[in-house]
């Protein structure tokens, strides 16, 4: 839980295009402002509403613009911001290219499993200590992606649910010869932004899942000239530019209708005990806020 009396509510982070769908989500640029952390200044935060349910909205890369490519986010701040005020369940989005060339651009699709490529990243709360031990299965909160489906299906955007994303370092986007590896590997999507995210909420005991909306076909799987005046140097057409733009549009609309139905249960999820054995042992307390802090203090004797 996030503190005692602490009001629990659905966390939005709100990734590519989030400055396009603000307004989707009860917020203007002005509503939101970096907060400070233990781990640094967060991406801009805000309270909003969408399908009549309040949330907490964090801009990942920005209010106004694209201002912080994926390399250079805080996902820390982020996440520690979000639970702060009171978040237990968090809706993620991106958009990510498609290895997959028989995925359609502009869909949304909801992973199943990351492969992490990435290099560097701050990706754990607990560093230099014995804890964050956490089995990474399932990957993303079950209860939310299925969630993400049924509010899809309510909407009239079908939602694929499956598959995998491998999360790049960047900002660069990758070569064919990288594309071609991690298809071999099994990676259905390629984007840069949920790792470490998605492990953080883990260690945060917050539910945590993806939808994400296809943009482009990843490099060297279809024909496409070099054309730097446009976004992604032309890697997309003209036609799935605007698929992208009305994916993102309508995203509003699938985050509203899943928020009403996330709002009207509240089950109990494994995701928000991943630190039991933890707790139980006594190395840490039921304060979320003093897990850093604590985090090398021996066991408790039994």
């Amino acid at each position: 839980m996030s503190g005692p009396g602490a009001r629990e509510r659905l966390g939005i982070i709100a990734g590519s295009a989030a400055h396009q769908a603000l307004a989707g989500l009860g917020l203007e640029e002005d509503d939101l402002s970096p907060v400070e952390t233990p781990f640094g200044r967060s991406s801009p935060v805000g309270l909003g509403q969408v399908g009549g349910v309040e949330v907490v909205v964090a801009a990942r890369h920005g209010a106004g613009e694209y201002a912080l490519a994926a390399p250079f986010v805080n996902y820390r701040a982020n996440l520690y911001a979000l639970k702060e005020r009171g978040v237990t369940q968090v809706i993620s989005w991106s958009g990510p290219g498609a290895i997959d060339v028989g995925l359609a651009i502009g869909q949304y699709v909801v992973p199943e499993d990351v492969l992490d490529e990435t290099r560097g990243r701050a990706d754990t709360f607990f560093e230099g200590t014995g804890l964050g031990v956490i089995r990474q299965y399932p990957v993303f909160c079950p209860r939310l992606q299925g969630v993400l489906e049924v509010a899809g299906r309510a909407v009239g955007r079908p939602v694929r649910r499956g598959g995998t994303y491998v999360c790049t370092q960047g900002p660069r986007l990758e070569t064919p010869a990288e594309i071609r590896k991690y298809r071999m590997l099994g990676a259905d999507y390629v984007g840069m932004t949920l790792c470490p995210e998605v492990f953080l909420a883990h260690e945060l005991e917050i539910c945590y899942a993806a939808i994400l909306y296809l943009t482009n076909y990843a490099e060297g799987l279809k024909p496409a000239a070099a054309e730097p005046d446009r976004l992604f140097g032309g890697l997309m057409s003209p036609e799935e530019e605007r698929a992208q733009r009305e994916a993102v549009a309508a995203l509003p609309d699938l985050i509203g209708a899943a928020a009403g139905l996330l709002s009207s249960t509240r089950e109990p999820c494994r995701c928000q005990s991943s630190m039991e054995r933890y707790r139980r042992s006594g190395r840490i307390g039921s304060d979320w806020r003093l897990w850093m802090g604590c985090a090398s203090r021996p066991p408790t004797p039994s």
